[in-house]
């Protein structure tokens, strides 16, 4: 079901919760790959309410029909290789693509987006384990572009709150960023010219001002189809240079410090409380107090040198092979907490993100977070053993 814009003011549309979850974490900064974004269903239908799962299982999918949402959001994409078939009779995939559909039910999934973006996975891992103080681990680079324009000075109020609208000038916490000079520009139209300043065929010198912004990948045409529609030029002048900066807003994994310095087995109680697990993999490293912590949600092996690099005491990832365990001993605390167990707290953010954004839109939409466990992994102990 579709609905008129102006029918909108009274309820939410889910592509305004898409938007709203893509201004944090937009898809552009996903790992090349990954398949971000909607997975099954409609933007264009009324939110009931919301639902939040780390993944999509029969369980969780019922839980959220009995709670009447028909958005789900989960962090691990359903649909991540392309599909030969939908066998809605002997595939579970099948099945639920099947129930979905048939419940009129919208899913979408924000993987690595959200696993590289401020406040994202590692940042409520470093959040849950007390960490403050934090920032990226490594920065993500070379996906930025700066974008320099020149524009009459009468016109450059218009043109650059164009692109700030469009996305440009985000550095960190600031919004709006720009440098401009001011200078002269000069041109001669053709006679097949219709210039906004001055006769075709004449030479004209105008007052003009040299914008610069900077501008994320994903964004960059968006810019630009903003400048050219805002610059009062019948062809305007500008520039686009990739660059090869670090980009504060997007990176992996996260360090930062504890309020005070812990022992090697204090750390490791600290943790396993604090995931709500009993269960650690860990190699030693040096000795000497825990203070300075290196985290990664989910897969992060490669950032362990990065870690170290770091003068981080501790690190705390999943997913780690044999012979990367061997890499870091005697190096560093290397603890494999599993992967589930550093994702799912990220469903926490999610969900207050959300329900700040409703609340601030006035609508009735509820959010919920499955109330089992997706962790395909369990645990065996055999206290016989000695």
């Amino acid at each position: 079901m579709h609905f008129e814009l102006s029918e909108c003011i009274f309820f939410m549309l889910i592509e305004q919760i898409i938007n709203y979850i893509e201004n944090w974490a937009p898809p552009g900064a996903a790992w090349d790959g990954d398949n971000v974004g909607l997975q099954v269903g409609s933007t264009k239908q009324r939110v009931t309410n919301i639902f939040l799962t780390l993944e999509l299982t029969p369980k969780s999918l019922e839980e959220a029909i009995n709670k009447n949402c028909n958005f789900i959001f989960t962090h691990h994409p359903f649909l991540f290789k392309p599909l030969k078939k939908i066998d809605t009779t002997n595939d579970e995939k099948g099945k639920l693509i099947d129930r979905l559909i048939k419940k009129n039910i919208t899913l979408y999934s924000a993987h690595t987006n959200l696993d590289f973006t401020k406040d994202g996975v590692s940042f409520e891992l470093a959040k849950v384990l007390g960490l403050k103080n934090t920032g990226f681990l490594v920065n993500e680079k070379g996906n930025q572009f700066k974008i320099i324009v020149f524009v009459p000075v009468n016109d450059l109020k218009k043109l650059s709150d164009a692109l700030f609208s469009a996305g440009a000038g985000i550095i960190g916490e600031y919004e709006n960023c720009s440098f401009r000079t001011e200078g002269q520009g000069t041109f001669k139209g053709n006679e097949n010219s219709n210039p906004s300043i001055g006769k075709k065929q004449n030479f004209e010198t105008v007052e003009e001002v040299r914008l610069e912004v900077l501008v994320n990948s994903w964004k960059l045409n968006k810019v630009i189809n903003a400048l050219i529609k805002a610059h009062p030029y019948e062809e305007p002048a500008y520039d686009i240079y990739p660059l090869q900066n670090k980009n504060v807003n997007y990176g992996f994994g996260v360090v930062g410090e504890l309020n005070k310095s812990m022992t090697k087995k204090e750390f490791l109680n600290h943790t396993c409380n604090s995931l709500k697990t009993n269960n650690l993999r860990y190699t030693n490293g040096k000795n000497g107090k825990i203070k300075k912590v290196a985290v990664c949600g989910g897969s992060g092996t490669e950032l362990l040198n990065a870690a170290i690099k770091n003068s981080a005491d501790a690190f705390v990832t999943a997913d780690v092979k044999y012979h990367v365990f061997q890499e870091g001993e005697n190096k560093i605390l290397f603890i494999d907490a599993g992967h589930y167990e550093t994702e799912i707290h990220v469903l926490n953010v999610v969900k207050r993100k959300l329900e700040s954004f409703v609340k601030n839109n006035k609508k009735s939409v509820k959010v919920y977070k499955f109330a089992g466990s997706t962790n395909p992994v369990k645990y065996f102990n055999n206290v016989s053993y000695k």
